[in-house]
């Protein structure tokens, strides 16, 4: 600031360049000033402080000198360096430096070691050091174990590559990143399963100012290939794209392999033929700048290119895309290999083009190309989904005459085929050579399938055999159990899904220990919802709410997507509280519920005349954006009109328009289909009584009439059965009067039915009182009129008839 004043005083501009220059010369006569005071301060100074300058100033150069000797020059490098020489405690390094000066004068050269060597290190008895700036503890030179360390740390926390931990880290492994080392890495990621970490320290590493023009194509292609393990193709894709932006490593065949294989397995089809562009196409202009000029990466897809690409058209069942790939090869002078025919046989199985399976097995006959046991199997699953199970047989046969060695899938299929056409017996056959095959699945896997094929075909005596003949050859799985307690629930076998569910249970709770080691006995969540289900189908519903229970003790929840229905089936046979249970636990899981339980809920509460309950229920459904509009609540309503009385919709009206909390919907439409619920049932009810009037005065005419009918129809037996007709007359009211000797036993008929018609007008009677809106409440219910009815016919038939009382004081 000062120059810049002086230079605006005397007119001048001051650039920069100028201020620069001016700086440099104001310092370089401060730095003269400064040596010539010392240089005068130096000749006036006594004769003794000169020679103790000078002899520190020797000593110095001698241990420099020294140093060199041991150590070399900076510029020699580390070639053919001798390191410093063992002290008396056996350290190398500098910590061995330290202890040898130490040891000659010590004193003397303590200024010049104070803070170059940290004393932690010297405390490792066995030659290990901490690292200048490390905080881990390692032998020197072991890099494998400082690899290894790293890989286990990455492996405990989930980082990215912005992480500071992750850089943390991968500075304390004091590791040189180059090929071999980050392929290590790698490897030892990709064996714990850990696809984010090899990506973050990667781009990590080759995001640093060191590592950014020393990357490696082969690192690349590993870590294309651990995403390809993790079925990750998209973040593939990107690492991909990253490799065409970069001349270095720009893709080879191995990359182009690994993630045509990844698509191909995730059946991206689109994006893989994009592929085989990029291989034919040349890079941008940017990349081959970055090469030589005779630098070609044009490349040409090979088999396995294509196989990946039928590969994919098998999820997508794009079965045209069959014979692109089989023409793009022979154009290529490509020969199919049994893989290739293998997969177009399965795109054409998941397309249902079952008469292509047996032509392209055909033509690998013809080819020479020799079949594979995966061959056969899609061979023997096409003639089950055609129901020639004659054919598969036959197949197989001819599988084993040809020499090649079967596959456990190959029998497999085929038990499964016998098992879905009902000839289980055939199928344990083949049960019996896969036990003598190396089984890729336990063989409870097959015992399930099989189970499931019987009961997808009908043969449900069958399912339960196979069941039974799986405990010669192994021990049921609960994967086992689940499928027999679904069998047993569909075909209304709830004495045997009960038994087969306790005995799971108490084998799983048991404190035997040969039980106790089948930990895949345990009840899981599909367990006690099979049970539920065959519960809820018999109609036990004390044993579904003990079922419940449990399930609910043992931390499993009840699948809401599939299984709400059972809760509401429940709620209306009288265990509304499950319902009430399920709601909450699901809000506390913090999940939403699913709208059946919300509406369940809804009609309960407002039967209960819980109105506060219901208000709760309609902010928790606008909190959780659970969408039901006016006509959804309208036909609900309407569906359970019968479970609401007209005063509870009034109270509940009038408490819902009071309160404020009402604002948006589903609330909203909820008041409005209440409100036109309620006006329907009001004018119902005041229909109800006219019309009752006009049925009960029909019914007693309906009476009359029948009751006529009855008589003329007992006098017609009676002339048909030679009865005297001077015994049947007409009474002076219009009634007929029967006289003869069955005119007592008539009497006694007619007195029985005139009681059972007097218990019906009661009846109805009783209900046309309760015609009020007012009383409606104490309208009984269903129950209690069957109850009425069933207690009136037991008096009829054991109380005394009074002819029978005269009789007997007559005898």
């Amino acid at each position: 600031e000062t120059l810049r004043r002086r230079l605006l005083r005397k007119g001048v501009s001051p650039t920069p360049k100028i201020l620069h220059a001016l700086r440099k010369k104001e310092a370089g006569k401060s730095l003269r000033r400064a040596r010539k005071e010392a240089s005068a301060a130096t000749a006036a100074a006594p004769p003794k402080e000169d020679a103790l300058v000078a002899e520190e100033e020797a000593r110095f150069r001698a241990a420099a000198e020294e140093y060199r000797v041991l150590m070399g020059r900076p510029w020699h490098g580390a070639r053919g360096v001798v390191g410093p020489p063992r002290a008396a405690s056996g350290e190398e390094g500098l910590v061995g430096l330290r202890k040898m000066l130490e040891e000659r004068s010590g004193d003397r050269f303590q200024w010049l070691l104070d803070g170059d060597v940290e004393d932690e290190g010297v405390e490792d008895a066995k030659g290990k050091q901490r690292r200048v700036g490390s905080g881990w503890i390692s032998e020197v030179g072991d890099e494998e174990r400082r690899i290894e360390l790293l890989v286990s740390r990455l492996s405990e926390v989930d980082l990215s590559s912005g992480d500071w931990r992750l850089t943390r880290m991968m500075k304390q492994a004091d590791l040189i990143y180059n090929e071999d080392n980050l392929l290590q890495i790698l490897k030892g990621l990709e064996a714990k399963g850990n696809w984010r970490q090899a990506v973050a320290v990667t781009e990590w590493v080759y995001n640093e100012n060191s590592y950014k023009h020393r990357r490696s194509r082969f690192v690349y292609t590993k870590l294309l290939s651990i995403l390809g393990k993790a079925w990750m193709p998209t973040e593939a894709l990107r690492i991909f794209t990253i490799m065409r932006g970069d001349a270095q490593i720009y893709p080879d065949m191995a990359a182009y392999h690994s993630i045509a294989v990844t698509l191909g397995r995730a059946g991206l089809l689109n994006e893989l033929i994009k592929i085989i562009d990029y291989m034919r196409q040349k890079p941008s202009k940017r990349v081959m700048m970055m090469r030589r000029k005779d630098w070609d990466p044009l490349l040409e897809p090979d088999v396995l290119v294509y196989n990946s690409v039928l590969n994919a058209c098998v999820l997508s069942q794009q079965w045209k895309g069959v014979f692109w790939v089989f023409q793009k090869m022979r154009f290529g002078g490509l020969t199919p290999t049994g893989a290739t025919f293998g997969l177009a046989m399965e795109v054409m199985l998941k397309s249902k083009k079952y008469e292509f399976v047996q032509k392209f097995f055909e033509k690998m006959q013809r080819k020479g190309v020799p079949p594979r046991a995966i061959t056969y199997k899609v061979l023997v699953r096409a003639f089950w989904e055609q129901g020639k199970v004659n054919e598969a047989v036959e197949a197989v046969k001819d599988m084993e005459q040809r020499g090649v060695v079967g596959a456990a899938s190959v029998y497999y299929e085929l038990a499964c085929c016998l098992c879905n056409k009902g000839r289980w017996k055939d199928a344990m056959l083949q049960v019996e050579k896969m036990e003598q095959l190396r089984l890729t699945k336990p063989l409870e896997f097959a015992f399930t399938g099989m189970i499931l094929a019987s009961f997808d075909g009908g043969y449900i005596s069958e399912c339960i055999s196979i069941f039974e003949s799986m405990k010669d050859y192994c021990t049921p799985n609960i994967g086992t159990i689940n499928v027999m307690l679904k069998v047993y629930g569909r075909c209304d076998m709830f004495g045997k899904a009960k038994d087969l569910f306790e005995t799971t249970t108490y084998s799983a709770c048991s404190s035997q220990p040969h039980i106790r080691d089948h930990s895949s006995l345990k009840a899981d969540a599909y367990t006690y919802s099979s049970i539920l289900e065959a519960s809820a189908s018999a109609q036990q519903w004390e044993y579904f709410e003990n079922v419940y229970r449990q399930m609910t003790l043992s931390q499993h929840h009840l699948d809401q997507s599939k299984y709400s229905w059972l809760l509401v089936k429940a709620s209306r046979a009288g265990k509304p509280y499950l319902v009430e249970h399920a709601l909450d636990s699901i809000l506390e899981r913090g999940e939403i519920p699913d709208v059946e339980l919300f509406t369940e809920n809804i009609c309960q509460t407002i039967a209960e005349s819980d109105h506060g309950r219901t208000l709760h229920l309609m902010n928790t459904m606008s909190a959780a954006s659970v969408e039901m509009n006016e006509q959804q609540w309208s036909d609900l309503l309407q569906q359970n009109s019968h479970r609401f009385r007209v005063d509870a919709l009034k109270d509940l009206i009038t408490h819902l328009s009071t309160s404020d909390a009402i604002k948006t919907d589903p609330g909203l439409g909820f008041v409005r289909a209440l409100q036109s619920q309620c006006a329907t049932m009001l004018a119902k009810d005041a229909e109800e009584p006219q019309a009752d009037n006009c049925s009960h005065s029909n019914l007693m005419e309906q009476d009359e009439i029948s009751c006529k009918d009855s008589l003329g129809s007992h006098e017609f037996s009676d002339s048909s059965t030679d009865i005297p007709v001077s015994g049947v007359k007409a009474g002076s009211g219009g009634d007929i009067v029967l006289r003869g000797p069955h005119s007592e036993d008539e009497h006694r008929n007619l007195a029985h039915w005139g009681t059972q018609v007097s218990a019906i007008d009661k009846v109805l009677d009783s209900m046309n009182s309760f015609g009020n809106c007012s009383s409606y409440e104490k309208m009984p219910t269903a129950l209690e009129i069957l109850e009425s009815w069933e207690q009136e016919c037991v008096e009829d038939i054991f109380a005394p008839k009074k002819g029978s009382r005269e009789t007997m004081r007559d005898k």
